[in-house]
């Protein structure tokens, strides 16, 4: 039985994916939902110098209403050691902003897709709505981790989910996709950075950050033109028919870019496998198994990339401290986040430019990164704050073009009946990287600030 359009499909471009104006509306939308799903994953991060700051507020004794605004907006830590350190590591909350996401990315890509993407959507933006407001309206700090893992949830689950989705689409569209995760980046830590800056309190801006889950729902549901075969509100498998994989495949090879017609056998992961009778039908485990197997030369070198990286952010960048300058250490936190989201933005939006497929050497730079800015947090051999900065970034070109690299080549190399799976399976790359580096930040945190 034919499944029926999707409630949000125009009947008008139902071919349209030659049609510019549908390509332009779905490249936009991903670019959208790419911002708005990683929105408050960045923002709890760049918040949590200030969340700290609250719990270390919280805990002193008989503390005025005065010194809790001020420690709040984050000023400069009343520790006296050689780092000034908050009692907690910044990791505590970058773990709570990741654990949720990996479990949900080791284990959601083997049943997720018995439940709709329409339903997966509402799930992800009710459940970013309430990070905030947990996070914003909480009167003590574990209710504010507990928004955090909220919004890891959100992000973990939107994530694999519409990169999933991409397949649908034409293969442009993971540009989109790849450019606004990087405008998450930016948008997110440059206007928390900036509303607390002009005196708003970290509150007043989590509450006005609302709109955002909002904006994340209009955009599915209004903006984007799917096809019909798009399972919308209904578990069905039937666009692995031959129909159904026709239509498909034509949207792949919609996407304008002529390497993507000729790919060579040495250069696909994985050989479409034809069931016993014939036909194309969803796959096995053992399948899936196999597809993760052909995955891990992508998956290991994604997750190198991010481990060093959140091991400088969320280990490092807090130790990365200079006294006596025009910004205070909360705001030299702030804008650490927000210059290595901006690179971030820069290299997720360079696909339409430059392809890396030697995913390695982005690892072997980014951990030199890493190895450097250990040693400066060590010997403090850094002259001023300028060139840390001119690093931070640098940092963050790495990682995005690792990220939007990563997921093009397993579009590009992967057979149209693993895609789906392929691409949502992979995202646990950055996560597992990520989450290692929140655990090796929370000791190296410890030591240092024992010094």
């Amino acid at each position: 039985m034919e499944q029926p359009a999707s409630v949000n499909a125009d009947p008008a471009h139902h071919s349209g994916s030659n049609d510019r104006r549908t390509k332009w509306r779905n490249w936009t939308g991903f670019w959208l939902l790419g911002l708005c799903n990683n929105f408050a994953y960045v923002v709890m991060l760049s918040a949590a110098h200030d969340i700290l700051k609250k719990q270390e507020s919280e805990n002193a004794t008989a503390p005025t209403p005065a010194s809790v605004g001020s420690n709040f907006q984050g000023g400069n830590s009343s520790n006296s050691g050689r780092y000034d350190c908050n009692p907690v590591s910044t990791a505590a909350v970058l773990l709570a902003d990741i654990l949720p996401t990996l479990v949900i990315k080791l284990f959601a890509p083997f049943v997720i897709h018995k439940l709709p993407y329409g339903y997966r959507v509402l799930f992800c933006t009710i459940m970013a709505a309430t990070s905030f407001l947990f996070v914003s309206l909480s009167p003590a700090v574990w209710i504010s981790i507990l928004g955090v893992i909220f919004a890891s949830i959100s992000s973990g689950l939107g994530e694999l989910s519409f990169l999933s989705l991409t397949v649908f689409f034409s293969r442009d569209v993971l540009g989109g996709w790849g450019s606004g995760t990087g405008g998450a980046g930016v948008a997110g830590a440059l206007l928390y950075s900036l509303f607390t800056q002009v005196g708003l309190s970290p509150q007043v801006t989590l509450l006005i950050m609302l709109v955002v889950p909002f904006a994340m729902l209009m955009t599915y549901f209004i903006l984007l033109v799917p096809p019909p075969s798009l399972p919308q509100w209904r578990s069905v498998r039937a666009e692995y028919t031959a129909v159904g994989s026709e239509e498909r495949r034509r949207l792949m090879d919609a996407s304008g870019e002529e390497e993507q017609a000729k790919p060579t056998s040495g250069h696909v992961l994985f050989p479409l496998n034809i069931t016993e009778d014939g036909s194309t039908g969803p796959l096995t485990f053992s399948e899936k198994l196999h597809v993760i197997k052909g995955l891990l030369k992508f998956v290991f070198p994604l997750g190198v990339v991010y481990f060093a990286e959140y091991f400088i952010n969320q280990g490092l960048m807090e130790l990365l401290y200079f006294p006596n300058i025009f910004l205070t250490h909360a705001e030299q936190y702030r804008w650490y986040q927000t210059l290595y989201q901006v690179g971030v933005l820069v290299s997720r939006s360079s696909l339409c430019c430059v392809k890396i497929r030697k995913l390695w050497a982005l690892s072997l730079l980014q951990v030199v990164n890493a190895v450097l800015l250990l040693l400066a947090v060590r010997y403090q051999f850094f002259p001023n704050l300028w060139l840390v900065f001119a690093i931070v970034l640098y940092e963050g070109l790495l990682g995005g073009a690792a990220y939007v690299n990563t997921f093009f080549f397993i579009s590009k190399e992967t057979e149209e009946r693993q895609r789906e799976f392929a691409m949502a399976a992979a995202s646990v790359g950055d996560s597992l990287g990520i989450a290692l580096a929140g655990l090796v930040s929370f000791f190296v945190h410890r030591y240092f600030c024992s010094l």
